[in-house]
């Protein structure tokens, strides 16, 4: 008999953070793909015939895990506290992006986990992209202080890494959008909905996203893909748009108008420095692209959902959930 005639036990997996955005819909892929699933929560809130739920408790450097970690063969950490910066928030992202996350990864090495992947951010790379994208060979420059705790947080499971054998794979993805999105693109799904009329027709900045399925598509092979093991690696849907081509998308998909006019860039920045909301604007006027190359020739991955048909399925998730957002 063959080597590839030989059956391969599907790995147990345990998904952290696993009642989020990302998280029941990954559990649910993890689960179709095969794996049998664990979904750690802090309170449980939901059942699901497909997968274990066991409750943990708030996430901490002191958290328990050992009743989640048994038993299984790879973590996906999901767990992150809300990306709004505010003045105690780098001592909670410390708290639970880098203490919490060493925890979790030398709890799971002690029983014999063989691999966690730690959800990261492109914002480990920085905040903007100028002459070229961001690729995994860029040196990290973390600004913010959430891109700094999951700087440290990398740096902290790979030290686990080298000191117990524990193969950690990490994922820096950029903007996730997909069913249930909240935040900044929810509110821009509701402005192109409404109608009112934009002030982003001269803004030229380029931006990468990646679909919800596309990153749980990348997960899932990344929980026992050889090329993944040690792995740090970038995600998108491959192909980049600008504000205001993003706009265009999502009209036409709604059958809206875009009402797009004309602001100079230059006076968005001035009203951003007065109204004390530069970052905002930063990320409305600046660039962010990354670059997956490396990911599509070391895993022979490829986003499997275009950018196209990842926002027909958002919008019409949208549009069939209005009023209850």
């Amino acid at each position: 008999m063959g080597q590839s005639s030989i059956p391969v036990e599907p790995l147990k997996v345990l998904v952290t953070g696993a009642n989020g955005f990302i998280g029941r819909h990954l559990c649910e892929h993890l689960v179709l793909a095969g794996h049998p699933v664990r979904a750690a929560v802090r309170e449980v809130t939901f059942k699901s015939p497909g997968f274990d739920v066991i409750e943990i408790g708030s996430v901490g450097p002191q958290t328990d895990w050992q009743k989640a970690v048994r038993g299984m063969d790879a973590v996906v950490h999901l767990v992150s506290p809300s990306l709004r910066e505010t003045a105690e928030s780098s001592i909670e992202y410390r708290q639970v992006n880098v203490l919490a996350s060493e925890n979790l990864a030398r709890q799971a090495a002690r029983v014999g986990v063989k691999r966690l992947i730690f959800l990261s951010t492109i914002k480990v790379n920085g905040e903007i992209t100028e002459e070229r994208p961001f690729s995994i060979d860029v040196p990290p420059e973390p600004v913010s202080a959430y891109g700094q705790s999951k700087w440290e947080a990398e740096c902290a499971l790979r030290r686990v890494e080298s000191e117990t054998g524990l193969e950690v794979v990490v994922i820096r993805p950029p903007l996730v959008y997909g069913f249930g999105v909240k935040g900044n693109f929810l509110q821009l799904l509701r402005w192109v909905d409404s109608g009112i009329p934009k002030p982003f027709a001269w803004l030229s900045s380029f931006r990468s996203l990646v679909s919800l399925y596309n990153l749980c598509d990348l997960i899932q092979l990344c929980v026992n893909h050889p090329a993944a093991r040690g792995g740090t690696f970038l995600v998108s849907d491959g192909d980049d748009l600008s504000l205001r081509m993003l706009i265009h998308q999502l009209a036409r998909i709604m059958e809206k108008p875009s009402r797009l006019w004309p602001f100079p860039e230059m006076l968005f920045r001035l009203l951003g420095q007065a109204t004390g909301k530069e970052l905002e604007i930063q990320k409305l006027c600046d660039s962010l692209e990354v670059d997956i190359t490396k990911t599509t020739s070391m895993l022979g991955w490829k986003p499997p959902l275009s950018v196209q048909s990842g926002l027909e399925k958002t919008v019409h998730w949208y549009m069939d959930s209005r009023g209850k957002n």
